[in-house]
């Protein structure tokens, strides 16, 4: 998975933004915060989950657990709005 070629990402200030161009299926700029935008920065290359939660659990001092659990409901947030390409 990855993120669709009709979304971009802006970072300004140490935020994130996650903006639509082109066709809209979602109309609105996405704001994400540090781990989110960490989690975003991944899918801009092809992916697994897998290997999104395998570099978070390198970086974050967290359960594997519950970084499984944080990074299931951001993908599923980001699958709802149509960003990403499965």
């Amino acid at each position: 998975m990855k993120l669709k070629g009709s979304f971009l990402t802006q970072e300004v200030n140490d935020m994130q933004f996650l903006v639509p161009v082109g066709k809209k299926t979602f109309s609105g700029i996405i704001r994400s915060n540090p781990t989110a935008a960490f989690i975003v920065n991944l899918l801009r290359e092809e992916t697994t989950e897998e290997a999104i939660v395998d570099a978070m659990f390198e970086r974050y001092n967290a359960p594997r657990e519950e970084i499984a659990a944080d990074v299931a409901e951001a993908l599923d947030s980001l699958r709802k709005i149509g960003v990403l390409e499965e």
